[in-house]
C-alpha cells in the first residue's frame, strides 16, 4: 500500500511558525494562526492514529502543534503586556513612549 501525505501537515508547519512571528503584532494575529494551527494538528492527528501505515508528514504535524503552542503562549502574554500598557499609559502615553524611543535610537 503506498503512502500519502498527511492532508495540511505542511500547513500546520507554517502556521505554527507563523503564530510565533507575528507575537508583536499586538497578540492578536499570531493568536489566531497558533489556534487555527493546533484545531487543524488534533484533526490530523486523528486521521493518522487512524491508520498509521498509511500516512506520511507526521513530524510536521507533531513540530508545528509545539510551534504553535508556543505561539500561542506568547501572543497571549504579549497581549496581556498590550492591554495593560493601554489601561495604565492609554493611547497618549504609548505614543509618547515610542517618540522617546525613537529619538533615543534613531539619533
Amino acid at each position: 500500500m503506498e503512502q500519502q501525505k498527511l492532508p495540511n501537515s505542511t500547513l500546520i508547519l507554517v502556521f505554527g511558525i507563523v503564530s510565533i512571528v507575528t507575537c508583536c503584532c499586538y497578540g492578536i494575529l499570531g493568536l489566531i494562526f497558533g489556534i487555527i494551527a493546533v484545531v487543524m494538528a488534533n484533526k490530523a492527528t486523528k486521521v493518522y492514529m487512524e491508520s498509521p501505515e498509511s500516512y506520511t508528514g507526521f513530524s510536521n504535524v507533531k513540530t508545528g502543534r509545539i510551534l504553535a503552542i508556543i505561539g500561542i503562549v506568547l501572543n497571549v502574554l504579549y497581549l496581556i503586556y498590550t492591554i495593560y500598557l493601554f489601561s495604565t499609559l492609554g493611547m497618549d502615553g504609548i505614543q509618547e513612549m515610542q517618540e522617546q524611543i525613537l529619538e533615543q535610537y534613531g539619533g
